[in-house]
């Protein structure tokens, strides 16, 4: 089974890789973008442009210069960022809100917890909740280490005769993949096509409306999922709903409660382990550290998680009602970005107003970070995804305590433009 498992996570991650290298991330295709309006998508390496410190350091709160009929605003201050997404009944989730004014169906839904407001997030939510407490989160950790162990096997395997090994092919994107299908509880012959679905979701290269296309794939497919689990409900968290609330909860709202988890926690997890492997494998001492001392990674993960950033922009809040932010006149109707790149780098997140706060610095306390959002909307996975982090990061440099990059780091390829920052692979030597 495991032998399976390795095959999948492998295929998966090919194509993956195949279909990046063919046609990209990059939204500067989309024609009708000012490239001004860019700037929260851009990076250098790892780092943010500095434009967008510059930008946070002269207007928190700034307007987007876009050809549409109403004001777009754009988030970069710590502060202002929290006031935003801690504001519910001043702003909405629900994509409807563009319905009329961009090219998305009336009724039209994604699903998940994303996209929705009280009371549909708060039944929702209620519903997830349960499967996402650290009390039953602990009994993943013996699969989140054997799911682990099993691909640093396959690394071990693919580096024979001294071969370069692509750490996202055999170890960052794998893990959380398998993981999440462990969590759903979706059977073996259904994995194969996870991955896919789930990163073309921020894959936004085709023009403004392609990740319509595959959310409506990726909900067709877990809808099949789903009514298969009908007849034969599984271990899993799809398998556990369907016991728990029957009728009362429909397919296509369980599908979307699955999308949401597999968009959530797949591309994000596997950004932060690809990226983090690059900051370990840059900086030694780090690596050593937590190495050599257990208690070093979980400050570690914290503070990568603040430092990378890698889903860049919040879901967009739609304002119901006029509001003020921060000196900042928002009127109904409005679109609101927030930069969760720009508001993690502001020195307030420190509560020390002259902070470097684009150094990476794991002794100091930033887990009040926003690196899954704030208040209700708040990554429900969050805690599953710092434990896959400390699991994968801590078993790696014990495993391979000579690893190190096959190319200089100025050569990788990372993603252009995207809302979910990443790289496209990382070729290492084990020895």
């Amino acid at each position: 089974m495991a032998n399976v498992r390795n095959r999948v996570g492998s295929w998966v991650a090919r194509r993956y890789v195949a279909r990046v290298r063919r046609k990209g991330f990059d939204l500067a295709t989309i024609r009708f973008l000012p490239d001004s309006t860019l700037t929260p998508l851009r990076r250098h390496g790892l780092d943010p442009v500095p434009e967008l410190d510059r930008l946070r350091q002269t207007s928190p709160i700034s307007k987007v210069p876009l050809p549409v009929s109403f004001d777009v605003w754009l988030v970069t201050g710590y502060e202002e960022a929290k006031s935003v997404l801690a504001a519910p009944t001043a702003f909405s989730n629900e994509i409807t809100n563009l319905a009329g004014r961009l090219d998305i169906p009336e009724g039209w839904t994604p699903g998940g917890l994303g996209f929705s407001d009280p009371p549909v997030h708060t039944h929702r939510r209620k519903m997830l909740t349960p499967e996402f407490t650290m009390r039953r989160l602990s009994r993943l950790t013996p699969r989140i280490t054997a799911i682990v162990e099993q691909q640093l096997d396959e690394m071990a395997e693919a580096a024979a005769d001294g071969r370069p090994v692509d750490l996202m092919e055999h170890f960052a994107l794998p893990i959380p993949m398998l993981m999440i299908c462990e969590l759903l509880g979706v059977r073996e012959g259904d994995r194969a096509d996870f991955q896919r679905l789930a990163s073309a979701r921020f894959d936004l290269f085709a023009g403004a409306y392609a990740s319509t296309a595959a959310i409506s794939e990726s909900m067709a497919f877990l809808m099949d999922i789903v009514r298969k689990q009908r007849d034969d409900p599984g271990d899993g968290l799809i398998g556990g709903l369907i016991r728990q609330h029957g009728d009362a909860i429909d397919d296509v709202e369980l599908a979307g409660l699955c999308d949401g988890v597999l968009t959530g926690g797949l591309e994000t997890t596997a950004s932060m382990l690809a990226l983090g492997s690059i900051m370990l494998l840059r900086d030694r001492d780090h690596f050593t550290r937590i190495r050599d001392d257990e208690s070093a990674i979980g400050p570690f993960v914290e503070e990568m998680l603040r430092h990378l950033s890698v889903v860049q922009l919040a879901f967009p809040r739609f304002a119901r009602e006029d509001v003020e932010i921060a000196g900042t006149k928002i009127a109904r109707g409005d679109v609101v970005l927030v930069s969760l790149s720009g508001a993690n780098r502001d020195p307030k997140i420190s509560g020390c107003p002259h902070a470097d706060m684009n150094t990476f610095d794991p002794s100091r306390e930033t887990s009040s970070h926003l690196a899954f959002g704030w208040g209700m909307h708040r990554c429900i996975g969050a805690e599953l995804a710092k434990m896959e982090l400390r699991a994968a990061f801590s078993a790696l440099v014990r495993r391979y305590p000579d690893l190190h990059l096959a190319v200089p780091e100025r050569e990788l390829s990372y993603r252009k433009l995207s809302i979910v920052y990443g790289v496209d692979s990382v070729p290492v030597y084990l020895h």
